[in-house]
């Protein structure tokens, strides 16, 4: 079969290159896939430069979440079956096959194609864990969504909505704002350009808001905090910014608000049973259409690197699959 293969741990993905490779075999309780999409994710594209803090061992092939057809079940497997429509992840979905355990895995939702299904896993349940047990928003709080229109912002956006949230979208692009408004229907959008704690302020009534999920970090994360409801919480959910921010400690204590990580796959380690409500609920909600997971562009694997350039160059809205079928 052919894979994308990280050979070395280098910049610029000077390691990587697609190549032929023996097609895996599935073991006790794990089924082969053949992969139909696959989405493309930050995590995928720092493994490639060793940093990431998962660092698979060398030669690897990388993409986190998938979806395609069961092609062999491995002994043991009572829950899927020859041709069954899945979706789920781990490692190894840049590739025309991938082994992975079947108990890892959900049966595709008629209601997404294979390319949305791919795009579902790691953004939702991010937002999920984010806004449902750390954020724990209730219906009519305010929620400024920074980074809204890359993945995992976009389905927090679309969550939020879903919860009852008055939601404000923030990015640095009026286009992709524009996107943004058309599909999903946020109550507000701010072009953080520039700054936007005033415009946070104004369109909150003066207040600021109640929760701001934050994928950026660096100076946004400066001057979030400056725009925080009293009692407010700030979820962490990563740095694309490349600065971690510093937290003045005063500001916190005058303002009475939370700083909380998200860490949607931790969390589901430390809390097993909670993790696994978290996976039903995203789920379910795919599966009753209450969400719309949005895919921006489709590449085939031999473009893998016009595909990763997509994410590093801030050009989605949503998210990128590689199709290796194509």
């Amino acid at each position: 079969m052919r894979a994308l293969v990280v050979e070395e741990l280098a910049p610029d993905y000077a390691g990587c290159r697609v190549k032929e490779i023996p097609a895996p075999e599935p073991a006790e309780g794990e089924v082969r896939v053949k992969v139909r999409a696959a989405a493309v994710n930050f995590p995928d594209l720092m493994q490639t430069r060793g940093e990431h803090q998962h660092k698979p061992p060398l030669p690897f092939t990388p993409g986190m979440e998938m979806a395609g057809e069961v092609d062999a079940v491995g002994p043991g497997v009572t829950t899927l079956k020859l041709g069954d429509a899945v979706a789920g992840g781990g490692r190894g979905g840049f590739a025309e096959y991938v082994v992975l355990p079947a108990a890892g895995l959900r049966k595709k939702p008629e209601r997404l194609s294979f390319a949305q299904a791919a795009a579902y896993p790691v953004a939702y349940l991010t937002a999920y864990v984010g806004l449902v047990r750390c954020g724990r928003v209730e219906p009519g709080e305010w929620v400024l969504v920074h980074g809204a229109a890359g993945g995992v912002g976009l389905a927090a956006v679309d969550l939020a909505k879903v919860l009852g949230a008055k939601v404000i979208a923030g990015s640095a692009s009026d286009e992709k704002l524009a996107v943004i408004e058309r599909e999903y229907a946020p109550d507000a959008v701010v072009n953080v350009t520039g700054g936007f704690r005033e415009k946070v302020k104004v369109i909150t009534g003066g207040r600021g808001a109640d929760v701001i999920y934050d994928p950026v970090g660096g100076d946004v994360f400066d001057e979030s905090i400056r725009c925080i409801a009293f009692g407010g919480r700030i979820l962490s959910i990563g740095f694309t910014s490349g600065r971690l921010p510093v937290l003045p400690v005063n500001i916190a204590l005058i303002k009475g608000f939370s700083v909380i990580g998200v860490r949607a796959g931790e969390f589901g380690r430390q809390f097993p049973e909670k993790g696994r409500e978290n996976h039903d609920a995203i789920w379910k909600l795919a599966e009753e259409g209450k969400v719309h997971p949005r895919v921006d562009r489709e590449f085939a694997l031999d473009d893998w690197r016009a595909a990763f350039d997509t994410l590093a160059d801030r050009k989605v809205v949503g998210k990128t699959i590689i199709r290796p079928d194509l």
